[in-house]
């Protein structure tokens, strides 16, 4: 069987969202190491920067703040070297997120997440969260 590059990025998105819900940070963090260019970029509503190590300091602090995190991917999409993925995130807070101390509610939110690979690794990753119902939910803001 031979391997396209869509399949080799299907594969990567796979193994990247697999290891995010492990809820290990070791794991995730080896597995950010394995499969995000060491250039990658990252657009994120918590952090922006290059390089694995920003995704690795966003996922510490989700961890932190929500260790039984959980993401659903609910739709994805594949464009030539680009995944596109909604999905819906679960959790309960249990750590500080945000400058807001634990509150042990659950939160449930959608997010849209898409990559762009580069030679079957990530190069660049944008990601517009519903944070707006996260902090609700977290009873940060209410209207």
């Amino acid at each position: 069987m031979s391997t396209t590059p869509t399949s080799t990025n299907i594969a990567t998105f796979e193994r990247f969202h697999c290891s995010c819900n492990s809820g290990d940070i070791d794991d995730i963090a080896s597995t950010i190491d394995e499969v995000f260019l060491p250039d990658a970029v990252v657009h994120s509503p918590l952090t922006a920067g290059s390089g694995p190590e920003t995704m690795k300091q966003i996922w510490r602090l989700l961890l932190r703040a929500f260790p039984d995190i959980h993401v659903m991917v609910d739709d994805t999409i594949v464009d030539h070297d680009k995944i596109a993925s909604r999905q819906t995130v679960t959790g309960t807070h249990r750590g500080e997120y945000r400058g807001l101390a634990p509150t042990g509610k659950a939160v449930v939110y959608e997010e849209i997440f898409i990559i762009r690979f580069s030679d079957g690794q990530i190069a660049e990753v944008w990601g517009v969260v519903d944070t707006l119902t996260q902090l609700r939910q977290l009873g940060a803001i209410r209207l």
